[in-house]
C-alpha cells in the first residue's frame, strides 16, 4: 500500500484508528475494518487527473461556511483567576467586570452552571464559542456533592445530543456537549487537595480534563516544578484519567504532544493589562521586582495552553468527546433500555428472542421506554388524583362537622335567646300588673284626698255658719 493510499486509509477510518479510541469498537466493528482493508487492497492508481482530489477543499469550503462550534467548561473555586484566563485566551472580554462581578461582590455560595456564548470571528472562520461556568464550587463549608450540578450539566448535553439524533429531521444538530474542562489548582505546592481528587475522579470518564495551575506567578521556578511532579504522582495514584495527547504516525505531531505532555499540568497566569517594556506592548502583571508576562514561555504555560487548546488539539477534544466520552454514554443509556425492556416481572430476558438485545432496534427500544415512561406518569397521576381525592372528601368531611358544630351552636343561642326573650315578657307582664296596681292606688289615693279636702272643706263652712249665729 503505497503513503496515498495509507492516508485515505487513515481519512476512512478517522479517529478510530488510534489506540485510545479503538476501546468502544467490538464484533461488527472489527469486521467493518478487516472489510474495508481488503476492499482497499483491490485499488487501483489512476492513469490521469480525475478531480476527486479537490474533495477535501470542497469540505473546507462547507466546513468554513458553517462554522464551528466549542464548549469551553472552567471549574475551580473562587478568586483564582478563572474569568481573568479565559478573555485571555480568546483575547476579548467575555467576561466583563460590570456583568461579571468578582469573587469578593458574590453573595451566593452554592454551586450553579452558567452558559456563556459568544460568536467569535477570525480569518472569515466563525466560531461559536460556549463558556461554561460553575461560580460557587468549593466555596461552602461542606463540599458534599458539590460536582453534581456539573455533573447533571454535562449528562444533560449528552442527553440532548441524543435526542437529537433520534428525531426524524436531523439536519440541525446543534453540538452542546462539553468539549474540555479546565480545572484550576490552587498554587498551594503540597500537592491536590481531597475536593481536586473527588471532583476529576467523577468527571474523567465524561469529559477531557486539562488540570491547571492558577496564578503561576505565585511561585519560583522549581517550587512549580514540585508542585506539577506531585501533582502527577496523585493522579497516577488514584487512577483519573485526563487529557491524552494522541500518538500519531507523524513525527512532528509525535514531539509537539511530548513537549505538551512534559508540561501537564500547565502553570497559567492570566492578565488583560497590556504594559509596556522595552518598547513593547505585552500581557502581564506588573510587580516591584519586576513583570510576569503572561505570553512568555519562560513565565508561565499560557501560550502553550493556548496553542493546544486552540491551534493544534480542539478538533481532537471534539473526537475524543465524541468518540469516547458520548459513545460511552449512549452505550450505557442504550444498555440501560435493553436490561430495562429484557427484564419482564424478574425473569431473564435470555428465554425470549424479543427481548435479546442484539435483535432491537433501538429506537424502538426508546419508543418502548417512552411508552413505559408514559404510562408511569399515567400511574402517578392517578395515584396523585386519589390522594388529591382523598384529601377533598376530608376536606369536606371537616367543614361538614365545622358546619353541623355551628348549627348546633346557632341552635343553642336561638333557645338561650328564646328563654331570655320569655323571660324578659314574663317580667314586663309583672311590670303591667304591678303599674296597674300602682296607678289604682294612687287613683284611689287622690280620690280619698279629694273626698277628705271636701269634708274638711264642709267642716268649716259649718264652723263658720255657727260662729255667725
Amino acid at each position: 500500500m503505497n503513503p496515498s493510499e495509507e492516508s485515505e486509509s487513515r481519512g476512512m477510518l478517522g479517529s478510530g484508528s488510534r489506540p485510545r479510541r479503538m476501546r468502544t469498537m467490538r464484533g461488527s466493528g472489527a469486521q467493518t475494518v478487516r472489510d474495508l482493508r481488503n476492499n482497499m487492497a483491490h485499488t487501483k492508481a489512476l492513469e490521469g487527473y480525475v478531480g476527486f482530489a479537490n474533495l477535501p477543499n470542497q469540505v473546507y469550503r462547507k466546513a468554513v461556511k458553517r462554522g464551528f462550534e466549542f464548549t469551553l467548561m472552567v471549574v475551580g473555586e473562587s478568586g483564582l483567576g478563572k474569568s481573568t484566563l479565559v478573555n485571555s485566551l480568546f483575547m476579548t472580554d467575555l467576561y466583563s467586570p460590570s456583568e461579571y462581578p468578582g469573587p469578593s461582590q458574590r453573595i451566593t455560595k452554592t454551586v450553579k452552571v452558567e452558559t456563556s456564548r459568544v460568536l467569535v470571528k477570525e480569518g472569515g472562520v466563525q466560531l461559536q464559542l460556549t463558556i461554561v461556568d460553575t461560580p460557587g464550587f468549593g466555596d461552602a463549608v461542606d463540599n458534599s456533592n458539590c460536582w453534581k450540578p456539573i455533573t447533571d450539566h454535562i449528562e444533560q448535553r449528552f442527553e440532548d445530543y441524543l435526542n437529537s439524533e433520534s428525531r426524524v429531521n436531523r439536519r440541525t444538530m446543534p453540538d452542546n456537549r462539553v468539549h474540555a474542562c479546565l480545572y484550576f489548582i490552587g498554587p498551594t505546592g503540597h500537592g491536590l487537595k481531597p475536593l481536586d481528587i473527588e471532583f476529576m475522579k467523577r468527571l474523567h470518564d465524561k469529559v477531557n480534563i486539562i488540570p491547571l495551575i492558577a496564578k503561576a506567578d505565585t511561585m519560583t521556578p522549581e517550587e512549580c516544578t514540585q508542585f506539577k511532579k506531585k501533582i502527577l504522582q496523585e493522579i497516577k495514584e488514584n487512577k483519573i484519567q485526563i487529557y491524552e495527547f494522541p500518538e500519531g504516525e507523524d513525527e512532528e505531531d509525535n514531539k509537539l504532544n511530548k513537549k505538551l505532555r512534559e508540561r501537564i499540568p500547565f502553570a497559567v497566569v492570566g492578565s488583560n493589562t497590556l504594559l509596556e517594556i522595552n518598547g513593547r506592548k505585552v500581557r502581564g502583571r506588573q510587580y516591584p521586582w519586576g513583570v510576569a508576562e503572561v505570553e512568555n514561555m519562560d513565565h508561565c504555560d499560557f501560550i502553550t495552553l493556548r496553542n493546544m487548546l486552540i491551534r493544534t488539539h480542539m478538533q481532537d477534544l471534539k473526537d475524543v468527546t465524541n468518540n469516547v466520552h458520548y459513545e460511552n454514554y449512549r452505550c450505557q443509556k442504550l444498555a440501560g433500555i435493553t436490561a430495562t425492556n429484557g427484564t419482564e416481572k424478574g425473569k431473564p430476558a435470555g428465554g425470549n428472542p424479543s427481548h435479546n438485545p442484539a435483535s432491537r432496534n433501538p429506537l424502538a427500544q426508546m419508543e418502548e421506554e417512552k411508552r413505559e415512561h408514559v404510562a408511569k406518569m399515567k400511574k402517578m397521576e392517578m395515584e396523585m388524583e386519589q390522594v388529591f381525592e382523598m384529601k377533598v372528601k376530608e376536606k369536606r368531611q371537616k367543614l361538614k362537622d365545622s358546619e353541623a358544630d355551628l348549627q348546633r351552636r346557632h341552635e343553642q343561642m336561638k333557645k338561650k335567646l328564646e328563654q331570655e326573650y320569655k323571660e324578659l315578657d314574663e317580667k314586663r307582664s309583672l311590670f303591667e300588673k304591678e303599674k296597674l296596681s300602682f296607678e289604682e292606688n294612687q287613683r284611689q289615693l287622690e280620690e280619698q284626698r279629694k273626698m277628705d279636702a271636701t269634708k274638711s272643706l264642709d267642716n268649716k263652712k259649718k264652723k263658720e255658719k255657727k260662729s255667725l249665729f
